[in-house]
Formats: structure tokens, sequence, C-alpha cells
């Protein structure tokens, strides 16, 4: 795999620990000094690429940049308890789980999980949305807020079906794995699912990075996986998509727009 990055010469030392840190992940990153990258620039270089300014580390694309940004995440931290949140509810995250997030994507779920209490293993199998969340994540531990909440989030890069069948086979158990998955299918009879088409900048961006055709699981599989060393399983679902997998779940958290499915293992407690 090859990706380009752009970079300013002021960021030529981190420029060259991105492409060790890459190369180590069997990408090859190919630098190209820029005197600046402003929206003129990302308008006049629509490929995707990754870039390093005072942003930080980003993707862009099409005119866009993106990062997974978790500082920004702050005011929602601030705001969350486990009373008022119903991924709190859903996840149990008062008893301060052992949890699993198979489907990383930005890492916000995440970050409000191990915020709330849960000891949370992050598994990201794409070695660019890796490397934004791994540059995130080492940003956080220098914020006076985040810090702490760091230390119950690891980082792990692997694929995760491959990740679960591992912990199966070695007979390990934990309190909750989490699926949301970045491309849920659709239940195209239903109008409200028509506001798939706005979607968020950021979302645009891991839609080209992650394309829907091709290697892109919609977690079908993930979800097989996780009943066999999960307590519970909790997915993550537009309100009026159709159920993972077909599979109708024990109990429902119901939001605005999005709504938390409930597995329950047999002999889960």
């Amino acid at each position: 795999m090859q990706m380009i990055c752009w970079y300013q010469t002021e960021y030529a030392e981190q420029f060259q620990q991105l492409q060790t840190r890459l190369a180590s992940l069997d990408v090859e990153l190919k630098g190209q000094i820029v005197e600046k990258v402003n929206a003129r620039f990302l308008r006049l270089n629509p490929e995707m690429a990754l870039v390093l300014d005072e942003d930080g580390l980003s993707l862009a694309a099409n005119g866009m940049k993106m990062q997974p940004d978790w500082h920004a995440e702050i005011p929602r931290l601030k705001r969350a308890s486990l009373k008022s949140e119903m991924i709190a509810r859903a996840c149990q995250l008062g008893e301060k789980p052992s949890l699993i997030d198979a489907t990383a994507g930005l890492g916000h779920d995440s970050l409000l999980m191990a915020y709330l209490g849960a000891d949370v293993r992050l598994v990201e199998r794409h070695p660019i949305l890796f490397v934004l969340l791994e540059y995130t994540k080492t940003q956080a531990e220098h914020d006076p807020f985040l810090q702490s909440v760091m230390q119950r989030i690891q980082l792990i890069h692997a694929d995760s079906n491959c990740y679960l069948h591992g912990l199966e086979q070695q007979g390990e158990r934990v309190d909750v794995v989490y699926l949301d998955p970045m491309f849920p299918q659709r239940d195209q009879n239903h109008q409200v699912q028509k506001k798939q088409a706005q979607v968020k900048k950021q979302m645009q961006l891991l839609h080209l990075l992650l394309p829907e055709d091709g290697e892109m699981d919609l977690g079908d599989e993930l979800l097989h996986l996780a009943h066999k060393i999960a307590k519970r399983v909790i997915v993550k679902r537009p309100r009026h998509a159709v159920y993972l997998a077909d599979q109708t779940p024990d109990h429902q958290w119901l939001g605005d727009a999005c709504r938390f499915d409930a597995y329950f293992p047999k002999g889960s407690i």
C-alpha cells in the first residue's frame, strides 16, 4: 500500500517518524513538501493524502481534511454521566467493564466509554486510520483533562475478525463487545434512510478510505464471533436500520437517531 503525505518544512522530523511507523505497518509513505496546506491547496489537490501541519496529522481528500479530534470531544465528556448516556446503560459502564470496540472508526464512542469507566480495547485494521488514532491518543495523553482517560484505552492494530477469533481460541472472555459497523445495512423501504445522503465530512472521508465494496465487513461475522467471548454484545445502529446479521436483539435502547441492540449469549450473567 502507498500513501502520500503533504507537509510543511517545519514538520520534516514528524514526517520521518510517521514514515517509519507506517513502514512497520507495510505502508510506503511518500512525502511532498508544500509551502502551505490551506483550503485552496486542498481544492487543487483532491487526491487522498495525509497532511502534517499546525493542526497535527490529518487525512485529506476532495478538498476536505479531517482527523479523530478527541480534544474536541471534551465538552461532550463533561456533560456525560452514567444516567444521561444511553450507551452507558447499554454497556453497563457503571460496572467498569472490560470492553472491546471491534469497529473503531474515529474512536469517539470508545473515548466516551473509557471516560465513564470502561477499560477499552480499540481494534482497527486499516493502517492509515490506525496511525490517525495513534497520533490522536498520543496528543490526548498530554491533555490535562484526557490523560487519565487514556490509561483505559488500548489501541490494537488487527483485523477484528481475526482478533476476536484469537481470543476465543485462547479462552479469553470480556464483559462487552461493542459494534458500530461503518456501513450499516440499509432498509431501502424506509424513507428515514434518505438522511444517509447527508453524510458528515468526517464520514465522507472515512468512506473514501474504507470503501463499502470489497474488503469492508458489515459486521455480521463480528456479531457471531462476539457472541462467543462476551457476556453481552452491544450493536449501535441507525434507529430504523435492519438488525445486524438479521438477528433480533434480546433488548433495545431507542434514541431519536440511533438505537443500541443488546445480545446476551447463552450462559452469560
